[in-house]
């Protein structure tokens, strides 16, 4: 048992905590910003941080925050709630209270099947008796139809006349509407909000170039704002006045222009 409450931590799995910590202040957020993304209190996120879980209640409530904790930072939570050493609650062993022998279970499963076989034969054997004198009237008068269906010679005619596949040439496709580039000279977390409310992405992204349309884009945070390139349709941004503390906000007016965004 470990100084961190009722749940014990293994010394090798211990460390979730300083990740959290660690990818929290690479993105730039503050502890009260973490609670207000995730409507949880301060003190649970301060706690989950220290790895004191004797404060967060359940075990089943203190998975359940650690993957709320690490999906906004764009981590993999399955490692993080695996690093905490907090066990999944084992669900409740079963045991039976009556026991029944296996020549009674044979029979009572027979019967049942009995059952089913009287009753379907007692809803289809009426109903195939009640349709047999139809079906032997409808099948002689079938028989008795001599019809000729004589074919004409418009008919003909269409039939012989060949198919001749267009030679229009297809219509060009679109090309595809200018928008945002991120270069990242170093990785930096990102997080873009589409129009519709929607996460296009969330997370600490590698070194590297990422593309978005312009329709799809209303909000960018980048949290390593000294590594990062922006280009709106084209042209390069100077983010010194969407920056602070090295973390640059901006959004997209509805006339397409980049504005500072509040925190």
């Amino acid at each position: 048992m470990s100084d961190n409450g009722d749940i014990g931590i293994p010394e090798a799995a211990a460390g979730c905590g300083r990740r959290l910590r660690e990818a929290r202040e690479a993105a730039g957020m503050s502890l009260a910003e973490v609670g207000e993304r995730l409507k949880m209190p301060v003190r649970v996120v301060e706690s989950l941080e220290r790895e004191d879980w004797s404060r967060l209640g359940a075990p089943v409530f203190v998975r359940g925050q650690l993957r709320s904790y690490s999906r906004l930072l764009g981590l993999t939570t399955e490692p993080i709630v695996a690093a905490s050493g907090v066990a999944p609650v084992a669900p409740a062993e079963l045991q039976p209270r009556t026991y029944t022998p296996p020549m009674q279970r044979f029979a009572e499963q027979a019967s049942r099947r009995f059952v089913y076989v009287v009753l379907t034969a007692a809803i289809v054997v009426p109903v195939w008796l009640a349709t047999r004198p139809h079906l032997a009237q409808v099948t002689a008068q079938t028989a008795s139809l001599d019809v000729s269906v004589p074919q004409s010679a418009h008919s003909n005619a269409e039939a012989t006349q060949p198919m001749v596949a267009s030679l229009a040439p297809m219509p060009a496709s679109q090309p595809a509407a200018s928008g945002l580039v991120l270069k990242l000279d170093a990785p930096s977390w990102v997080q873009v909000t589409g129009r519709d409310g929607g996460v296009l992405e969330s997370g600490i992204l590698d070194a590297g170039q990422r593309e978005y349309r312009a329709d799809q884009v209303a909000r960018v945070v980048i949290g390593n704002a000294s590594a990062a390139e922006v280009r709106w349709n084209g042209e390069v941004q100077d983010l010194v006045g969407f920056r602070r503390a090295n973390v640059a906000r901006f959004t997209v007016s509805s006339d397409g222009r980049l504005q500072p965004a509040a925190e």
